[in-house]
């Protein structure tokens, strides 16, 4: 892994996908000229509708669509690594959609696709939520390699499931999310700073951040955390980038000094 400076992008999103592009092309300038060169973007970036079900009006098909397009052009334009948060693309049942998180390298090329595993479902007599209602699961786990070290993709409620960061060998977790404000006071950091140290890698995560037209309260505080476990970055609420440098040395180090990974035993 080489050092270099990552950025997550926080988002309020709406249901309205052109002004949410428009954040999201705002923000991803604002990084790219700040020198960061792997973006990630939140889950649902390009829309949080009205009802759950919105998301279904403007799925795309894997390859092509105007939210697709806006990826591949940003990547390109700005010449960064970029993890397009979750997009709604077509699975194969008629009134659900996979929730896809993309990778774009600096051509503009789709270099990785992960389909979110773990839907989430949480009803605590205030709030409900069931993802499985409009939300086909992936199934596979997706890495990739860049200059920057070897990449691994997960989504949100993924970060609760310790055995899909445990799959790979990775130095970089990116982990777009739109944690409810409820169930994030409780445990967005611990989990965050868990999978850092635990895996001995970077943790990159980009969040919905605020209260939503649609009355939703997402909990935000995008964060970067290094192999030790530190914070090196926050955003507590609200649009922005929480960007930071991620230092090779400091990789190298944690690994060295305390080679958990090679003491694994079960698994």
């Amino acid at each position: 892994m080489q050092t270099f400076i990552a950025a997550a992008i926080q988002m309020v999103s709406t249901p309205d996908v052109v002004g949410n592009l428009k954040t999201a092309e705002r923000l991803i300038a604002q990084a790219a000229a700040s020198g960061a060169q792997l973006l990630v973007l939140p889950e649902y970036f390009a829309i949080m509708g009205q009802r759950d079900s919105d998301k279904l009006a403007v799925k795309e098909a894997f390859g092509g669509g105007p939210i697709q397009d806006f990826l591949a052009a940003q990547a390109a334009r700005h010449q960064v690594w970029l993890v397009g948060g979750t997009i709604p693309l077509v699975g194969d049942d008629a009134i659900r959609v996979r929730n896809a998180c993309l990778a774009y390298d600096p051509h503009g090329r789709c270099v990785a696709r992960y389909d979110k595993i773990h839907l989430f479902g949480f009803d605590n007599g205030e709030e409900r939520y069931a993802e499985a209602d409009t939300i086909e699961p992936g199934g596979e786990v997706t890495v990739f390699d860049t200059p920057f070290g070897r990449v691994g993709l997960a989504v949100c409620y993924d970060l609760r499931f310790p055995e899909l960061f445990r799959r790979e060998a990775v130095d970089v977790w990116v982990l777009p999310a739109a944690f409810t404000a409820t169930t994030g006071r409780a445990h967005w950091e611990v989990l965050l700073r868990a999978r850092a140290i635990e895996n001995q890698c970077f943790v990159v995560a980009a969040a919905q951040g605020g209260l939503h037209v649609t009355g939703r309260e997402t909990f935000g505080h995008s964060e970067i955390v290094d192999p030790w476990g530190q914070v090196l970055a926050c955003l507590p609420t609200g649009e922005g980038v929480a960007q930071a440098e991620l230092k090779s040395s400091q990789l190298d180090r944690v690994r060295r000094i305390l080679p958990a990974l090679r003491h694994r035993r079960l698994g």
